[in-house]
């Protein structure tokens, strides 16, 4: 998991990334590819 300053830019890279609020973090989540999970916060 990559700790990023824009998740903006992590959602582009993958058509099947969604963005997710957990517990005042946001997190970007593949379930098809879990190599681009990101985090933020």
């Amino acid at each position: 998991m990559k700790v990023l300053n824009s998740l903006r830019a992590a959602k582009r890279r993958h058509k099947d990334c969604r963005i997710v609020r957990r517990k005042g973090r946001v997190y970007v989540i593949n379930k098809r590819n879990p190599r681009f999970k990101a985090r933020q916060g």
